[in-house]
């Protein structure tokens, strides 16, 4: 087992709205490798960007709360309870961040080698010179044709997988420990999609960085997570790896949205799967189990008690009333009767 180098522990975070509270995180805990990717998956608004942005500090204070029990612990020292210069060494020195879309990222007024440059002068003692010779460098690292042109070319002259490409450049440029990737396929086609999650997971393994991707695209996570856990509600409600989520998924969630990724080998014609209903209002959030209007299986107790951590392997495990000993799973898919077993 390779270094522990985050460790996320009772993450909560509110925001003041004109209409109350909305508990958007509520309490997720979880561990960060070297090396490894973790993908954090789940539909809109389930809480998966507020969590890597509340472990960036990059959250706005005047509406923002953070419980004061919660930990962010890297290398085992709280960013939580960082000043904002202290945050400011750490941010694209330690841990950078691809944003979802780079043309509101990227400032329109500024070069892109200056973007990038600024990004190594900020945190390292160099000479401009040097900046810019390095910035050149990581343009041709994530393959940008005729990089010395692109370098003084503004954001409006990108195309858009070029854009991103820049976006990595800058998050990468000062070799941070962990990158955490927003979406970074969001905006773009499927062909583009795929090289640059190729191209970052070239780079990971090249700088032996760690990654926390956040997508609700479980194709993209199937070639690239080691570990995954679903967000529902601003809870995580399964985890476990790779082949457990895809192969053996026990939280009905965590089905409907396999389910509702197209089958490539599918032979018949036939509607593909959308699963009903709305997630819950985070205001007045539920005191049971927060998918349970919009689940098949759901029992009278899901609906009145959070349901207790089941565990099925040392890596997997999820929060559902249907792995109790005393639920009814005649009606249960095969594959999640055997993930109970």
């Amino acid at each position: 087992m390779k270094e522990k180098i985050l460790e996320v522990k009772n993450l909560e975070v509110s925001f003041k709205t004109y209409a109350g509270i909305s508990h958007a995180v509520r309490g997720i805990d979880f561990n960060l490798h070297k090396g490894e990717t973790l993908a954090i998956v789940g539909e809109s608004g389930c809480g998966k960007t507020v969590s890597s942005k509340a472990i960036m500090r990059l959250l706005p204070e005047s509406n923002t709360l953070i419980n004061e029990n919660s930990e962010v612990l890297f290398h085992g020292e709280d960013l939580l309870k960082k000043s904002e210069n202290e945050m400011v060494s750490i941010r694209g020195s330690k841990i950078s961040m691809i944003f979802q879309d780079p043309m509101t990222s990227l400032n329109p007024t500024m070069k892109i080698g200056d973007q990038i440059a600024e990004s190594i002068l900020i945190h390292r003692q160099i000479s401009k010179e040097e900046a810019y010779k390095e910035a050149l460098e990581m343009l041709q690292l994530v393959k940008i044709p005729n990089a010395e042109k692109r370098m003084k070319q503004y954001p409006f002259e990108f195309s858009g997988g070029m854009r991103q490409r820049a976006m990595i450049a800058i998050a990468l440029a000062c070799k941070p420990e962990i990158l955490i990737a927003d979406e970074p396929t969001t905006a773009l086609d499927v062909t583009i999609q795929a090289q640059i999650m190729e191209l970052i997971g070239e780079l990971q393994k090249e700088l032996d960085m760690a990654m926390i991707l956040v997508t609700h695209d479980l194709g993209v996570v199937a070639s690239v997570a080691d570990k995954i856990q679903v967000m529902y509600a601003g809870k995580i409600v399964e985890r476990g790896d790779v082949r457990e989520i895809f192969y053996q998924s026990t939280h009905p969630y965590t089905r409907a949205l396999l389910d509702s990724v197209p089958k490539i080998h599918s032979i018949n014609k036939e509607t593909l799967y959308s699963l009903k209903g709305t997630p819950p209002d985070l205001i007045n959030p539920p005191v049971g189990c927060s998918f349970a209007p919009r689940c098949e299986y759901g029992m009278n107790i899901c609906r009145k008690k959070y349901p207790e951590l089941t565990k099925f392997s040392d890596t997997q495990e999820c929060n559902c009333w249907l792995h109790d000993p005393r639920a009814d799973v005649s009606n249960l898919p095969e594959n999640m009767i055997r993930g109970r077993q």
